[in-house]
């Protein structure tokens, strides 16, 4: 997390610091300290300030302004993930109807940063095991379902806000081959056995902790029940660090070994399980172009914008190595104004 400079007249800073003055004296709070620590991708913001708490020196404080964000989610997601054995900051303090939150401080250190040639196995085996545990945990009912409509959604941010607004091309006849492939991945995903999902479990969300703790999972409050394959995907193709394919096979063979272990429902060939990553990762690749573009062109964060070249390499090579898809990846080669690449499949 990279620090900015703390706005000088800003509402929600004077509540945020009245807030943490009214806080309980164990917390052993200086609120003088108080520092920008992140932002996201949402409205919602991050401060770090000194802190005498445990055997903390810091704690973070989290922003999330009504009504464009609700801290009930993330309070509930935290509970259960704590619970399911994953390291997730505790919430210490809060006061939902502002949306303040006061978190343990899990650091700066991220995967994406901490991630090289020699720690990529360690740190992706623990983000694996901690997957695992995770979907052990799973239960229906605890967090809303990833549903056809909540599928269908995210995959028409890409025509609407990449295609469209971002590229500036008129779709025409080829809305309804992009409606055909979509179906597809909407009928795969849900096909799928149901287990809890991150949404976001990638190298920007998760922390480098002391110890045997890793990871520190961050950003968990759309958690949803549904396809297993989805934080893997998430995971080991992730839009801010790229693999080779054969390091990324190594890996889900691992997973899907662990998980078949730990009892979860992995189809018995991994074949059909990697497909099923394939396709998953095609429906959260589409949508993050149509989120980034988004963020871009809506939200004023153009910084997404060189974030879009690794997604846009998963999309084109997994809808052209599919005969399902062949003409989506020629819709999207249209696009791109982009020759065909190929990779394994199965």
């Amino acid at each position: 997390m990279t620090q900015r400079e703390t706005p000088s007249s800003d509402p929600r800073l004077e509540a945020l610091a009245c807030w943490l003055s009214g806080l309980p004296g164990e917390f052993n709070l200086q609120p003088a300290s108080l520092h920008s620590a992140s932002d996201d991708a949402s409205f919602r913001r991050y401060f770090r300030l000194s802190a005498r708490h445990e055997a903390a020196t810091s704690l973070v404080v989290m922003d999330a302004p009504p009504p464009q964000e609700d801290c009930r989610p993330f309070i509930h997601a935290a509970a259960v993930m704590g619970e399911a054995g994953l390291s997730v900051p505790r919430v210490l303090a809060a006061d939902v109807d502002q949306g303040f939150l006061l978190l343990d401080d899990f650091g700066s250190l991220t995967y994406l940063q901490a991630l090289n040639e020699q720690t990529a196995p360690v740190l992706y085996r623990e983000a694996c095991v901690a997957l695992v545990r995770l979907q052990v945990a799973s239960r229906a009912g605890v967090f809303p379902a990833y549903d056809r409509a909540l599928l269908a959604r995210e995959l028409d941010l890409y025509p609407q806000w990449y295609v469209e607004r971002h590229r500036q091309v008129t779709l025409d006849d080829d809305r309804n081959t992009l409606q055909e492939a979509f179906e597809l991945l909407i009928t795969d995903a849900l096909a799928q056995p149901a287990v809890f999902v991150h949404r976001d479990y990638h190298s920007r969300n998760l922390m480098v902790l002391p110890g045997e703790s890793n990871p520190g999972v961050l950003d968990f409050q759309d958690a949803v029940h549904g396809p297993y394959t989805y934080d893997l995907v998430s995971l080991l193709r992730d839009a801010y660090v790229s693999w080779p394919e054969e390091q990324v096979l190594d890996l889900a063979i691992r997973h899907w070994e662990r998980a078949r272990k730990a009892g979860l429902p992995m189809p018995h060939a991994f074949g059909d399980f990697y497909r099923q990553f394939e396709w998953m990762g095609l429906q959260r690749h589409l949508k993050v172009l149509g989120i980034f573009a988004r963020l871009s062109h809506r939200d004023g964060k153009d910084r997404y914008l060189a974030d879009l070249p690794p997604v846009l390499e998963h999309v084109l090579k997994t809808a052209s190595r599919y005969r399902h898809f062949g003409r989506l990846a020629q819709v999207i080669e249209r696009v791109e104004q982009r020759t065909r690449q190929t990779g394994y499949t199965f």
